[in-house]
């Protein structure tokens, strides 16, 4: 069965890469030209673990191939994926669908009779029907079948995520497109995955309802983050306790600096201006986008209190740009707010980070020093600030940042050292919903201790 894929973006490359893999002839189209020549050579444009050696592997094997003409790319196949960006509108945060539609419009005059076209971009309630009847419109004479399949990939995994799925979602409008679906996901269901098939709109409002929950868990740990601060108690062991709790579960139960990425704030917003649309308010994923959003600005301010409550002239050492580990995503990422505080109260900033470099070259700019490695950034900094949770940092000789900085000052926004640890080496340590460790404790008097 061949597969065409509209978009080259994270979704559709992950898509088509995969879909190869499984066996499939898989065409990726897209129209930036120059995107299509360097994958062509072999050049992926995102880091993704795994994703560009799958699509060597492929194209190398004939399964996979790419094409900046809609209209030669999607002939002979049988399944067409739309996988095009659903960007935020900036006026009201609902999901912007002008990609999906002019694709929708585009392939209609090209794709066989008794076709099936799978939404996978992430899109809100109605858009199934809404790209059904632009279709028709375009070309009344065709036959042609809707499916919403969302996907469900994390950024750093989204291979094995593809490949080795927790579940797959399908939503259809036909006992054919149901039949076509059930042949691409076999061997999904040969190895007992669930795969659910529903209707069109139960499967585009599924996507948004993850993605929000999984924000709440986040929004949530990080709330009880801050009263841990306040009160003493150990966020490490609050998650601990709550997530042995099968009915909560220990993911997306760690503290950092807020969420961000391609899907947690565009979803939660897009859910939020969709609830509003249908009359029936989201009131907790409005408290949610609100809760994060005051995160990320809390963060750049417990830096600087970090500082005595200042940081003009101060060189801080920021390791981190990407939104997570495993990625160079910047998108919505806590560093680019936290990063924007610092360099506007008069910070000289020193940025490391793995994969996001070039990334963060095109939208910062300030007192910055873009530095090779972690033991570069930290080198006669003031202190150190570790935003981005990357293996890289977590192995890093602690001794050697110590002996590096101008003064010991670690500030850990995602809790990746053991205090143990950072008392061996001797750092003034500030990290979230845990006991700071300073070097220099303060000691009380005996005549003070007898008058408590």
């Amino acid at each position: 069965m061949s597969i065409a894929v509209i978009g080259t973006g994270y979704v559709g490359l992950v898509s088509g890469a995969c879909f190869a893999e499984m066996g499939f002839s898989v065409t990726c189209i897209d129209k930036d030209q120059t995107k299509i020549s360097r994958l062509k050579k072999g050049v992926v444009p995102i880091y993704e673990p795994g994703l560009s050696e799958l699509v060597k592997k492929n194209v190398s094997d004939g399964r996979l191939v790419f094409s900046g003409n809609l209209k030669t790319g999607v002939k002979g196949a049988k399944v067409i994926f739309i996988a095009v960006g659903t960007p935020t509108d900036e006026q009201d945060g609902s999901a912007d669908l002008s990609y999906v539609f002019a694709a929708a419009k585009e392939i209609a005059a090209h794709i066989e009779n008794d076709s099936v076209v799978v939404i996978k971009s992430t899109v809100p309630l109605g858009t199934g029907r809404k790209v059904k009847e632009i279709i028709t419109k375009a070309n009344k004479k065709l036959e042609f079948h809707t499916v919403s399949n969302p996907e469900f990939l994390r950024e750093g995994c989204a291979v094995k995520d593809f490949l080795q799925p927790d579940r797959v979602i399908i939503g259809v409008d036909s006992a054919r497109a149901k039949a076509v679906m059930q042949r691409l996901y076999q061997p999904m269901i040969n190895e007992n995955i669930p795969v659910v098939f529903t209707d069109i709109e139960t499967s585009e409002l599924t996507k948004y309802a993850a993605n929000a929950f999984l924000a709440t868990k986040i929004a949530f740990i990080n709330e009880m983050a801050d009263i841990c601060d306040k009160s003493g108690a150990n966020i490490d062991d609050v998650a601990l306790g709550m997530g042995l709790d099968p009915r909560i579960g220990k993911d997306y139960l760690r503290t950092g600096p807020g969420f961000g990425g391609s899907c947690f704030p565009k979803d939660t917003l897009a859910l939020r201006k969709m609830s509003y649309d249908i009359g029936s308010a989201v009131d907790i994923v409005k408290s949610v986008i609100i809760s994060n959003d005051k995160r990320k600005l809390a963060m750049a301010e417990k830096v600087i209190k970090a500082h005595g409550g200042g940081v003009k002239g101060k060189s801080i050492a920021v390791l981190g740009l990407a939104f997570k580990a495993d990625t160079d995503d910047i998108r919505a990422s806590s560093a680019l707010v936290i990063i924007a505080e610092l360099l506007d109260s008069g910070a000289a900033l020193r940025i490391y980070d793995p994969e996001a470099m070039n990334n963060g070259r095109k939208v910062l700019s300030g007192d910055i020093t873009w530095c090779a490695d972690p033991y570069e950034a930290v080198k006669g900094a003031d202190s150190a600030v570790i935003i981005t949770e990357w293996r890289e940092f977590k192995e890093m000789s602690l001794h050697k940042i110590k002996s590096l900085l101008k003064s010991p000052l670690l500030i850990d926004l995602r809790n990746i050292f053991d205090l143990s640890d950072i008392k061996k080496v001797g750092f003034d340590y500030i990290s979230l919903g845990r006991k700071p460790v300073f070097q220099k404790q303060v000691r009380v008097s005996p005549r003070l201790v007898n008058r408590l």
